[in-house]
């Protein structure tokens, strides 16, 4: 895998993260959360939890946005652990 490639998935799963420990308190449907959903889809063989993230993050309901959120976060690491693209073996 390219630098280039490495240094994307790193910034999208960083601006996933945050976005979903603040999730609890607010919608997180933001314009970098959609980038960095979009920019995961080409590492992601499913595209299943990409979708989720951006579902839970729009969802009005404070428990169900940050239990939806985590849940598609930890469905996207592991994609990327699966297909040997999750940067620096976090």
């Amino acid at each position: 895998m390219s630098r280039h490639h490495r240094i994307v998935i790193d910034l999208s799963l960083r601006i996933l993260r945050g976005a979903m420990s603040r999730s609890g308190g607010a919608r997180v449907d933001t314009i970098e959360v959609r980038l960095a959903l979009r920019c995961l889809i080409a590492h992601c063989p499913e595209r299943w939890p990409l979708d989720l993230f951006w579902s839970a993050a729009a969802t009005e309901h404070d428990i169900g946005r940050a239990q939806g959120c985590t849940a598609a976060f930890n469905g996207i690491t592991r994609q990327l652990r699966r297909s040997g693209r999750y940067p620096d073996g976090e």
